[in-house]
């Protein structure tokens, strides 16, 4: 099984993140011999889990969901049956959290990314340009799934000024802690592991450093990294899967690949928290329906004009709020079309029925 190394000792469901929540979720599986499992990576083959007994190489039952949002998921807490080889997942718990982003394809489904997370740890390289824009999304990809946000700066041993990068990074992310560290001098690993409450998900851009910064957190080599060419400072995230792993004190990582895209859908409370101070500059304007454009006495406009707000921030957050509710009526018309097959099939059913009953008359 290609998970973390685990022996074949029995674990503790509590190190493995296990609550009250998921226990009372699960009593009545227990009562049909199934044990909990949690999902440490999926592949077309199965699932890698961990269970109270150590590591099980599970298949998916064929009463699954498709749905792309309920499916089997890292991070997942899962029912299994071990009544024949192989193990069986026959349900997955409910999830209290989870990251998910919008599909980039045309079926308005969400893609969660990690179930279960309390803490996201979004990865920026302050050796590389650093995307503004990105950071505002995986930062309301945090708070849309109910979790804690913590920006690790990476590779800040090849800056001079790693001030300056704190700076520009912090003026988008009022309020998230932020750690700067290094994978090379150790400098900030210790910090960011006392960040984490219970299961972290690392999540940033490829080349951002993430599967170094795994491995420092692990204290050791796991997950694969390819070697920084000496010409820019830049490496490749190799990781070309969701994995979860075991960190030292009990805490759990989810790594993720690199993300290109971040869509996001029906996120307008979070983007809220996202762009904290433009929420609050709006409850001065002089229209409470102020769209901050060209109206008399608006107060973001007048922070702008001011030099107190980036104009391509407020930029950002209407593109990010245009593409959540557009986004969001995909999925209301999604919904609206299955709910209308669903009665066309009953309706053709009924007069099914109906035409049996009467041949039978």
């Amino acid at each position: 099984m290609n998970s973390p190394d685990h022996s074949s000792s029995r674990i503790e469901l509590v190190a493995l993140g296990w609550e009250d929540y998921f226990s009372a979720l699960f009593t009545e599986h227990a009562c049909a011999g199934d044990v909990p499992a949690r999902v440490v990576r999926v592949d077309r083959g199965g699932c890698d889990t961990l269970t109270a007994t150590g590591p099980v190489r599970a298949v998916r039952g064929s009463g699954l969901v498709t749905d792309r949002e309920r499916t089997v998921c890292t991070g997942d807490w899962v029912v299994l049956r071990r009544d024949g080889e192989p193990a069986q997942i026959v349900d997955v718990l409910p999830r209290r959290t989870a990251i998910a982003r919008a599909s980039s394809d045309r079926t308005s489904e969400r893609q969660v990314l990690a179930a279960n997370v309390d803490t996201v740890i979004i990865a920026v390289s302050v050796a590389d340009r650093v995307n503004l824009g990105r950071i505002e999304r995986f930062l309301t990809l945090a708070y849309d799934a109910g979790t804690r946000p913590v920006i690790a700066l990476t590779k800040s041993d090849l800056v001079d000024d790693i001030l300056a990068g704190e700076a520009a990074v912090g003026a988008v992310a009022p309020g998230a802690e932020m750690v700067a560290t290094s994978t090379v001098s150790g400098v900030g690993i210790d910090l960011l592991a006392s960040t984490i409450i219970g299961t972290a998900v690392l999540l940033g851009s490829s080349g951002a450093g993430k599967s170094s910064l795994a491995n420092a957190l692990l204290r050791r080599d796991r997950m694969a990294v390819n070697d920084i060419r000496s010409a820019d400072g830049k490496g490749r995230h190799t990781t070309a899967h969701r994995e979860l792993l075991v960190l030292p004190g009990c805490k759990i990582l989810i790594d993720t690949p690199g993300l290109r895209g971040i869509g996001v859908q029906d996120v307008a409370d979070a983007a809220g928290r996202t762009f904290s101070e433009i929420e609050e500059l709006a409850l001065d304007c002089g229209f409470r329906d102020c769209e901050h454009r060209s109206e008399p006495r608006c107060a973001v406009q007048e922070a702008i004009r001011g030099g107190r707000l980036d104009s391509g921030r407020l930029e950002r957050y209407r593109k990010l709020l245009r593409e959540s509710e557009w986004s969001a009526a995909r999925g209301d018309a999604r919904e609206a079309s299955k709910r209308s097959k669903r009665d066309k099939a009953i309706t053709r059913d009924i007069r099914a029925m109906y035409r049996f009953r009467d041949r039978q008359g």
